[in-house]
């Protein structure tokens, strides 16, 4: 089987995590530049799952894709719920995790990216045209309210992770 999604989406990851480790190189201080980055093409990768990746591997094959996607996009929408608050040491943390967690269950052998490609076999370069295609998602800076992060852990409790518990896991 080609893996060429596999790759480009596998690719985009590490890419993605240059990003946030060059955002936190500097222990005591986030550079607020490249942390826009970063979050700006994590939405990017994102948008591309939700709009393209996975619409393609479920009009192949709605019962499979009906089974796996309501974890991955609840997983979407806490990652995506973590970009609003601004970056503290205790977030990059549970960002780091709850990415680390994610990223694998689509990358590893028969996870998520082998199987949206397996099932899109016939779209490979049509979907790959249309990903490199993808356009960054306009972005609001930080909301520092309270509301923000509470909003960012509850989506984590929906996706099945609890804030809290991931930073006493990663101490």
């Amino acid at each position: 089987m080609s893996r060429t999604l596999h790759q480009f989406f596998e690719n985009d990851h590490r890419r993605i995590d240059v990003l946030l480790n060059k955002a936190t190189e500097n222990p005591n201080k986030i550079d607020t530049d490249y942390y826009h980055q970063f979050r700006t093409q994590l939405l990017r990768h994102i948008k591309m799952e939700e709009n393209i990746l996975f619409p393609a591997a479920k009009k192949a094959n709605p019962a499979v894709m009906k089974e796996l996607l309501p974890q991955f996009r609840l997983e979407h929408g806490a990652i995506t719920a973590l970009m609003v608050p601004p970056p503290t040491p205790t977030l990059v943390k549970v960002i780091r995790y709850l990415l680390h967690t994610h990223n694998m269950k689509e990358e590893d052998d028969q996870g998520l990216y082998d199987i949206c490609e397996s099932l899109t076999k016939e779209k490979t370069q049509e979907l790959l045209d249309q990903l490199i295609a993808t356009e960054e998602v306009p972005l609001h800076p930080p909301n520092s309210a309270p509301i923000a992060i509470e909003a960012a852990k509850r989506a984590l409790i929906r996706a099945g992770y609890d804030y809290d518990e991931i930073v006493k896991l990663t101490k």
